[in-house]
């Protein structure tokens, strides 16, 4: 592979060379910054965790320069923010047992520039040398416009890989915008109970992040059970955590798929629900 950008960091935590690393992948996660795989790729690093017939495979496509920052990290420059989440994430990557670990090191900027290809020809060359059989990435949905930038450029570059060379399963997580929103016949609920003090773990070692005054440690663990409790209004829980992600697949079958009437015909679907439940109270309205 080339890639674009001379500080790109390649890391391969039990030592192997890249090329078989990085083919050794089953599950791939492509995030904005650093911790977003931890938060909502945490399904796939928890199915490879301890196997070797299954791997995980990080991408982190920015370099976390513009991130919050308090407490010991209050004077950090975006210099040194970078140093530091970059060395966070390769200790995620260790303790979560990746196949690989890279971070293109992209700016906000640039990632959401629609002009620069450069991350689409990155992603691409990744998919070459991976071929996941699941990615996960950020919702379209989400409010956070570096991730819709992450997504697109996501979609992008497996779009522009043969049919025959794309993934059977793409699915858009929850970060800045949970999904429970979604109507529970079309949103992906992914099970990860039974990992809980991995989850605690990789979201813990983002210091820069929690002790930072981001408690994404918190938060990510409480989403997870609140959307276990909350799947269910009328039994008892059938998980203890769940992480809900939107189905792209049919956006990667399908070339000439509209991306904003797929992700507006899941809103139109939460609309017509709240409609009718309220038609019966106020009927004529």
């Amino acid at each position: 592979m080339k890639l674009h950008k001379p500080t790109v960091d390649l890391f391969v935590p039990d030592g192997i060379d890249l090329a078989s690393a990085l083919a050794r992948t089953t599950h791939l996660g492509i995030g904005a910054h650093q911790d977003d795989l931890e938060i909502m790729a945490f399904q796939g690093v928890a199915a490879c965790h301890g196997r070797r017939d299954q791997w995980f495979t990080g991408i982190t496509c920015t370099d976390g320069a513009g991130s919050a920052r308090a407490g010991v990290y209050a004077e950090y420059s975006d210099a040194d923010m970078t140093r530091v989440r970059h060395v966070e994430q390769r200790s995620a990557a260790s303790v979560g047992g990746y196949a690989a670990m890279i971070q293109l090191d992209y700016s906000s900027k640039e990632s959401k520039n629609p002009a620069n290809t450069d991350l689409v020809h990155d992603l691409r060359q990744i998919l070459e040398a991976t071929q996941p059989e699941t990615i996960y990435t950020h919702n379209p949905a989400d409010k956070h416009p570096t991730h819709v930038a992450i997504f697109a450029a996501t979609l992008k570059a497996i779009r522009s890989l043969p049919l025959t060379a794309r993934p059977k399963r793409l699915l858009g997580c929850e970060v800045w915008r949970g999904l429970d929103w979604m109507d529970d016949k079309e949103k992906s609920a992914l099970y990860v109970t039974g990992h809980e003090n991995l989850g605690m773990a990789l979201t813990a070692l983002f210091d820069s992040q929690v002790a930072g005054g981001k408690r994404y440690d918190l938060a990510t663990l409480g989403r997870r059970r609140a959307n276990a409790t909350y799947f269910e209004a009328h039994g008892v829980d059938q998980a203890q955590e769940l992480i809900f992600a939107m189905d792209l697949t049919p956006l990667i079958a399908n070339d000439t798929r509209n991306v904003a009437d797929f992700v507006t015909e899941y809103i139109r679907h939460f609309e017509a629900d709240v409609k009718s439940k309220l038609a019966l109270y106020f009927p004529g309205e």
